[in-house]
């Protein structure tokens, strides 16, 4: 581990998939929900990274590390990102794979 990441550091991975002909509009709303979502996000504790893309071949991540699996949690109940954020992505053709949390095993 890194001086910047806690041995009780995890990741967790929310990803979806799209009919690609869809990756514009799928593009833009995902841009859009950076403006409500970055603020939510950055005030919950623990927050050490996040990162999210959108690919033309019909994908999406969001990518995330905590300093524990608790605050990690937090995602699960953020009413900005739970409800608001995936509702209208599952709207606009989004369908998600279930979230996968995992202790970070090494860094760079």
């Amino acid at each position: 581990m890194t001086a910047d990441v806690p041995a009780t550091a995890v990741l967790r991975v929310s990803s979806g998939s799209f009919d690609p002909a869809l990756y514009a509009d799928i593009s833009a709303l995902s841009t859009k929900q950076a403006e409500y979502l970055i603020p939510a996000i950055k005030a919950l504790p623990g927050l050490l990274d996040f990162v999210a893309g959108v690919s033309p071949d019909g994908s999406m991540v969001n990518f995330s590390v905590w300093d524990t699996a608790e605050h990690a949690a937090q995602m699960n109940q953020l009413k900005e990102m739970a409800v608001i954020a995936r509702g209208e992505m599952e709207a606009a053709g989004v369908v998600f794979n279930p979230i996968v949390t995992q202790p970070v095993s090494w860094t760079i």
